[in-house]
């Protein structure tokens, strides 16, 4: 079930040293590790599988605009079926919230075969029903992209870890190009969604959100969104009232990147 992108579309080239240096997987159960990434939650979607999203504002949830669909039929998921759990772990979260609105970044197009711009648009904005106002939870701010060498981390739910959070505090910007973001960084299914970030002065900042898996040339990697003017242009989406989804059409076949035996562009648990 474990499958991987073949990215041929860069033009990369991997070292091991890079990647050696990564931290490993820290996972966060509990203490004050744990209660500095509450912002962070789980994407529960459809009663069936998840994905990962961060609040970047009291009322805001930014993920991933593929876990909005279904991928076995293309159809766009009704925002009553998403609920965000904010810093779920081990059967309880900080706060509990419904979803209101959905925008999907206009240039996304589900079905689209892999490339860059398909990745680099990989954005949606969740609006709640009500705010998180949790003094616990404190929204995170976005910064600008990172460059190449940059040392970035990244928080995820993912398919071994869907009752907490794991943080890998280090990993490496591998490449920047057309507005993707390559990362050494640690995914698996559930993790799309998932913010990556720059720590300056002991503060997380959102510089991309994951959108696949990949391998190149050997190297398993992620891929992940600009943020910047997709993010702005999403903002804008919402705050015109076009809280919709877009770039699809159900009544065409759907390939999503990574596993293609799920029903959702999150992860499904398994009983």
């Amino acid at each position: 079930m474990r499958q991987w992108v073949i990215l041929t579309i860069f033009g990369l080239l991997l070292t091991t040293g890079a990647v050696a240096q990564d931290g490993r997987l820290k996972r966060l159960d509990n203490g004050d590790d744990a209660k500095a990434w509450e912002a962070v939650g789980r994407l529960n979607i459809d009663g069936k599988g998840f994905c990962t999203g961060a609040l970047i504002a009291p009322k805001l949830v930014l993920t991933a605009a593929h876990c909005m669909f279904d991928a076995r039929t293309g159809e766009q998921i009704d925002k009553g079926h998403i609920e965000f759990l904010a810093g779920w772990r081990n059967g309880r979260a900080g706060a509990y919230r419904n979803v209101s609105h959905v925008v999907v970044h206009p240039d996304y197009a589900f079905d689209d075969a892999l490339s860059s711009e398909r990745v680099r648009n990989d954005l949606a904005l969740l609006e709640l029903e009500q705010p998180i106002r949790n003094v616990s939870i404190k929204p995170f701010k976005t910064a600008a992209r990172p460059r190449k060498g940059d040392r970035v981390g990244v928080v995820s739910y993912a398919q071994d870890r869907s009752e907490a959070p794991s943080l890998q505090e280090v990993c490496s910007v591998l490449a920047r190009q057309d507005g993707v973001l390559v990362t050494s960084c640690s995914v698996d299914f559930g993790s799309s969604g998932a913010p990556i970030f720059v720590i300056e002065d002991g503060i997380a900042q959102i510089v991309s959100v994951v959108s696949a898996k990949a391998e190149v040339r050997g190297e398993e990697v992620s891929l992940g969104t600009a943020l910047g003017q997709p993010l702005a242009e999403l903002q804008a989406e919402l705050v015109a009232g076009r809280a919709v989804y877009l770039g699809a059409n159900p009544e065409e076949s759907r390939v999503r990147v990574g596993d293609s035996k799920t029903n959702t562009g999150a992860k499904f648990v398994r009983p």
